[in-house]
């Protein structure tokens, strides 16, 4: 039987951390989270002005505010050493308590539906910015095994995040490759047998003969939609991914307010707000508002061709919530056919172990969030078990 404690006991919320006013400090933003993955690294440093939460390496972040606590960013700062940290004021942190909890099992532990569901009852607010109670989760009673059972609990699921982990930093190696080619190739005009084409002049400056200047919108075909989905519609290997603005594909529920679309894949889902780019090659499911989804006409432009085109034009400047029209009025080249399907003979394959690696994570994640309620509540038992635990943030 599992002892079990009260959730504010057993760790520390929104502990305490003493940040100099106008030092930099790592900070996190809400973007920085991504839903089913376990870690969260600063990409970026800002003066402390006094606001925001505060946290160090270990500490599990929280979100608090809908459709963030919804979709599940939850992670686990790790940072170098105790590195202290500040981010978004969205998030709850937690901490392990000295003696009582270990900081790798809080974070799973928080992932659960135990603290997660109870979170989402609470909301309260105006529409849109709804906001979790704390004391909703704060008064929960959660198992509360002993610090062995605790980090073989943690060793095991960990386990599986570092397998994602590991994936995701593959498919990191190879999307900067085939980038990194296109860079090469499309910008810098360095593409095989560049030395005997000639250059002659264009609005853009000089280009390869034969290469053609044409806005986006020119080169997209229609998509149409398929059908609306009902709630819990399937495939036959499980729940339809969903595919929105804001996360990667996640294999779980549809609902009524979702479209599956049948239009010949792969195909490329642009979040009109977020600016998110994904290249999409399964059946899925658009979730969410202002998603659109966008398909060359391949005769002109091989599609791997055209994502790695829209990777390279730079948004960050477009109006909130009209970033797609602008972007299918930016002028982009179209290499001649031969340069064209080249690159794609490259690019392809590149794409195909991505899919590949994407699939395994797919299946990692599902396992893992399989035995996370088990472990949690003790219907597994781990007691016995000749686990060496180490070797991550605990």
């Amino acid at each position: 039987m599992v002892e079990m404690m009260r959730f504010a006991e057993f760790v520390c919320i929104n502990p305490r951390v003493n940040l100099e006013k106008g030092k930099n400090y790592p900070f996190i933003e809400m973007e920085a989270v991504s839903p089913g993955r376990r870690y969260v690294t600063s990409r970026k440093t800002r003066p402390f002005k006094g606001g925001g939460s505060k946290f160090r390496s270990g500490d599990t972040l929280f979100a608090r505010i809908t459709p963030c606590l919804e979709n599940g960013k939850i992670a686990q700062f790790a940072g170098l050493g105790s590195q202290e940290c500040f981010g978004s004021t969205e998030f709850f942190v937690f901490r392990a308590n000295p003696g009582i909890s270990e900081p790798a099992y809080v974070y799973y532990l928080a992932s659960t539906d135990l603290i997660r569901g109870p979170a989402e009852k609470s909301m309260s607010g105006a529409s849109g910015r709804q906001r979790a109670d704390i004391q909703s989760i704060a008064d929960l009673q959660v198992p509360a095994p002993t610090h062995p059972i605790q980090r073989k609990i943690a060793t095991i699921l960990s386990a599986y995040d570092d397998l994602i982990e590991n994936n995701l930093q593959r498919i990191k190696i190879l999307e900067d490759m085939a980038q990194s080619l296109y860079q090469d190739w499309f910008v810098k005009f360095r593409f095989p047998g560049h030395e005997r084409v000639r250059m002659v002049d264009s609005p853009l400056g000089k280009i390869p003969e034969r290469w053609e200047l044409i806005k986006i919108g020119g080169l997209l075909e229609k998509v149409k939609r398929k059908k609306k989905l009902k709630k819990q519609s399937y495939v036959t290997d499980g729940p339809i991914p969903v595919v929105d603005q804001g996360r990667d594909f996640i294999g779980g529920y549809t609902t009524d307010q979702e479209t599956l679309f049948d239009s010949p894949l792969p195909i490329i889902v642009f979040g009109d707000h977020t600016r998110i780019l994904k290249y999409v090659d399964f059946p899925f499911a658009c979730g969410a508002d202002g998603t659109q989804l966008l398909r060359p006409n391949t005769e002109r432009m091989p599609i791997s061709l055209f994502y790695y085109v829209l990777k390279s034009i730079d948004l960050s400047d477009f109006a909130y919530a009209r970033h797609f029209k602008f972007l299918k009025e930016q002028g982009v080249l179209i290499p001649n056919e031969q340069i064209a399907r080249l690159f794609a003979q490259v690019a392809d394959p590149m794409r195909d172990l991505i899919r590949c690696l994407l699939s395994r994570n797919t299946n990692l994640r599902r396992t893992r969030d399989l035995l996370l309620p088990k472990l949690i509540s003790g219907e597994l038992d781990v007691s016995d078990l000749d686990i060496k635990t180490g070797g991550h943030i605990q």
